[in-house]
């Protein structure tokens, strides 16, 4: 009789254990990061497929890619992935090379109301404004 106490009272005390380990695994810290990517050329092509190897990472909880603004928005459990590793992930997509990730402080550039207007008066439109536009509010944003 008191042989099986012993017992129960181990085997308790393993499942418990055991019960607090794996408890402990699945906290998560989720953190946000928005990552600048250059070498897009497309939008299924790279975009889709930069999101759907993003969203399959281990830690990655949700992964979007807007190609024409070109900047990944990634939530992810900061215990199992760090900013560091997300950026070197993407620069490491299609053998390397392709594409480059740094951090984005904004997630959207937008030109001021006067330069759109302005550029557009010199340009025609809108899309031709932001590809052709020497303007400094607007040289660098992609249509």
């Amino acid at each position: 009789m008191r042989l099986k106490n012993i017992l129960a009272i181990v085997l308790l005390s393993s499942f418990m254990m055991i019960g607090c380990k794996e408890k402990a695994k699945k906290e998560v810290k989720k953190e946000n990061v928005s990552l600048a990517i250059s070498g897009m050329t497309c939008e299924i092509g790279c975009a889709k497929t930069i999101q759907s190897k993003l969203s399959k990472k281990e830690g990655v909880l949700n992964a979007k890619v807007i190609f024409t603004d070109s900047i990944a928005t990634i939530e992810y459990d900061a215990n199992t992935v760090s900013k560091k590793d997300l950026i070197a992930f993407v620069d490491g997509i299609a053998g390397g090379g392709m594409y480059k990730a740094s951090e984005s402080n904004s997630k959207k550039h937008e030109c001021l109301e006067t330069c759109k207007k302005e550029c557009q008066l010199k340009e025609g439109n809108k899309k031709e404004c932001k590809e052709n536009c020497t303007m400094a509010c607007c040289k660098d944003k992609k249509a």
